[in-house]
């Protein structure tokens, strides 16, 4: 007589998690992303970071508040911030700092990135 008990099945998440994060964000990016999830009421969502094509330099960045990740996409934590990009990205965002910086004319976020051989005169758009 078999007595084993089969192990419950077990859900496999849509997103992996991992402890290398390819990008990171300043402590005033944190706060921003923060303060936009308090005020649009979106606790639980994951701020996305996509490279697209986009630009006259031929890449851009499409960053996004989303409830769900995209299967097979990378997710972390930082700050209590859940981040979420997907595989191709991760080749251009390796080693990427994003600072929120706000001046009298502008506010936004600016995306230091160590693998851009070229930027746009405007800034949105980098090449690889």
């Amino acid at each position: 007589m078999d007595t084993s008990v089969a192990a419950p099945a077990v859900e496999t998440p849509a997103a992996s998690t991992t402890d290398a994060k390819p990008m990171i964000l300043t402590e005033r990016a944190v706060l921003q992303v923060k303060e936009v999830i308090a005020e649009q009421k979106l606790d639980g969502h994951y701020l996305t970071v996509r490279v697209v094509p986009a630009g006259c330099s031929g890449l851009g960045y499409d960053l996004n508040l989303v409830k769900e990740t995209k299967a097979g996409d990378i997710v972390w934590t930082q700050d209590g911030v859940q981040m979420a990009t997907d595989v191709m990205s991760t080749q251009y965002l390796k080693g990427t700092q994003v600072d929120y910086v706000k001046s009298d004319t502008s506010a936004g976020f600016k995306f230091e990135n160590p693998n851009a051989k070229s930027s746009c005169g405007c800034g949105s758009s980098f090449s690889a």
